[in-house]
């Protein structure tokens, strides 16, 4: 006699960034130039841009009060090459990144 195995929904894992920091998910790498050429895996530079999908409540400064952030959810930012770490979420990479390692938000 078999018995069904029910397996649990999978959820989606929620991030929180602490402080100053900020949940980005990194922009696709090109895989073709804009004449058409495709470029193998080992030829793609790692992107440093990204999409914001998190933000921390801010730094506190010597008063207790938080410092708000200057970008927010939804923002596209560039960020250094070396800038922040990488998660793997949900089997996604993105980076924690401290808004002070983002260089600027790509304003469309």
């Amino acid at each position: 006699m078999a018995t069904a195995t029910k397996s649990k929904p999978k959820t989606k894992t929620t991030v929180r960034p602490m402080e100053d920091r900020v949940l980005v998910k990194p922009t696709e790498a090109e895989t073709k130039t804009k004449s058409g050429i495709f470029l193998p895996e080992s030829a793609t530079e790692k992107p440093m841009t990204g999409k914001i999908i998190a933000v921390g409540p801010g730094a506190l400064n010597d008063d207790g009060k938080r410092i708000s952030l200057s970008v927010k959810k939804g923002d596209t930012v560039i960020y250094g090459k070396y800038a922040g770490t990488e998660v793997d979420i949900d089997g996604v990479e993105h980076m924690i990144v401290k808004e002070s390692e983002l260089l600027g938000v790509i304003e469309k």
